[in-house]
């Protein structure tokens, strides 16, 4: 990672690359700083929504020419949004790039939004889809009782009511005012020609000195911790523990990978194998981390049927007395360390995982940080760091709940056992 290029065009967007010598294959990814939390209230899910419509045609192309173009290149064409930024991104063999840079780059700045009926109906598939998969939609209700009424706790999605009446007029206008040049990250790894896609990109960017016209509502103090649940005729209860966690840039990041490492995060976890291997109270038990430019979120997911409900967090909430107080069990932080070491590693080995790796850190301003500084970064952490983290994170006391289940009353009972106060506040 320390010999990544990266070059500010005229008209604002950034380039940012690393050549591989050796492949045949060309990752490219188009980044835009703006995802969910961007948006207005009357204006939520209009960033997927236009992630989307990004494939229904553009000015040179429709969207049948687009499909049957990458098919014909053997390449992978795909998108995302995420709270905070939106990307465009491909894998072709290095003899396609000029083509497909040409088409992906059309369908970020000239988009047409044809066909905007039929993928309305798309999307409204896919919030319904995800409001059926309660495994997908509790972690929806946890940034809501972490966050509350900020951007950052709406689903990424958009809900249904804003999807069904937004109009064509109010996409372009979203779109006019995040698609610029100055908020465009073009993120390129493998056999590719730093100045000639940085070329590409600059002859049909954005306007020159175009600034991005809106104000990211920052993450003040999240409100107190409070308890989400929607009531379903499920055969699990699907429950998430979450809290405010760490920004992107935070020095603790490293420290916070290992403890996620050692809490749920591996096959060798604590809970995985409390919960899991030991106990056979579930199938899904997992801790996991987001980061965003201004703050985070920490979170535990479990599903489990009515009778492991209660004991289930019983052994959450033993687990996280126990690193908080600083008992790291030997060999545990060595073995997290190599887990984290090895899969940065294994990931290197990939284009694609390169190029988002670089996208992701310029578009959100980050430090793109080397392999061997990663490495001496993650040896660092003493078992005290991941202690004090566990104690400041996943104190009980800031722990919100989200749940989905047949019973709410029995959900609120199983939640106090961590955060009496979380279950009092249930909305």
């Amino acid at each position: 990672m320390d010999d990544h290029r990266l070059t500010t065009l005229p008209g604002g967007e950034r380039v940012v690359s690393e050549r591989i010598d050796g492949v045949r294959s060309a990752a490219l990814g188009l980044f835009i700083g703006a995802g969910s939390r961007d948006e207005p209230p009357a204006k939520a899910g209009v960033s997927h929504f236009i992630e989307h419509l990004l494939f229904k045609g553009t000015a040179r192309y429709d969207a049948v020419q687009i499909a049957e173009l990458f098919d014909a290149m053997g390449g992978e064409l795909n998108a995302a949004t995420s709270r905070e930024t939106t990307v465009v991104y491909t894998r072709v063999p290095d003899d396609h790039v000029d083509v497909a840079l040409d088409v992906m780059t059309d369908m970020v700045f000239a988009p047409t939004f044809a066909d905007l009926d039929c993928e309305r109906e798309v999307v409204l598939e896919e919030i319904a889809m995800v409001e059926d998969n309660p495994q997908e939609l509790v972690h929806d209700l946890a940034a809501e009782a972490v966050f509350g009424g900020h951007p950052l706790g709406r689903p990424v999605i958009g809900r249904a009511d804003v999807i069904s009446t937004v109009s064509k007029r109010s996409l372009r206008a979203y779109h006019r005012a995040a698609y610029v040049g100055a908020n465009v990250v073009l993120a390129a790894a493998g056999n590719v020609d730093h100045d000639r896609i940085g070329a590409a990109l600059a002859e049909r960017g954005g306007v020159p000195g175009a600034t991005l016209g809106r104000v990211r509502k920052p993450a003040r103090a999240a409100p107190p911790p409070t308890l989400r649940f929607r009531r379903k005729n499920t055969e699990q209860y699907h429950v998430c523990l979450a809290a405010p966690g760490l920004r992107r840039d935070d020095p603790r990041r490293y420290a916070a990978g290992l403890l996620d490492a050692i809490l749920g995060g591996s096959a060798s976890s604590r809970l995985f194998q409390e919960i899991r291997e030991k106990r056979g109270m579930a199938y899904s038990i997992y801790s996991y981390a987001s980061r965003y430019v201004d703050t985070g979120q920490v979170g535990i997911y479990v599903g489990t049927r009515e009778e492991n409900l209660r004991a289930c967090l019983e052994v959450i909430a033993d687990e996280l007395r126990d690193i908080g107080a600083g008992n790291i069990r030997p060999g545990e932080l060595e073995r997290a360390k190599e887990n984290m070491k090895g899969r940065m590693l294994l990931s290197l080995e990939s284009t694609s995982a390169r190029m988002s790796r670089l996208g992701k850190a310029v578009v959100t301003g980050t430090e793109i940080v080397s392999v061997e500084e990663s490495e001496r970064r993650i040896d660092a952490v003493t078992p005290e760091d991941v202690a004090a983290l566990a104690r400041d994170v996943y104190a009980p006391e800031r722990l919100s709940a989200a749940g989905i289940g047949p019973s709410a009353r029995r959900f609120e009972a199983a939640v106090k056992l961590l955060n009496p106060a979380a279950a009092a506040r249930a909305a």
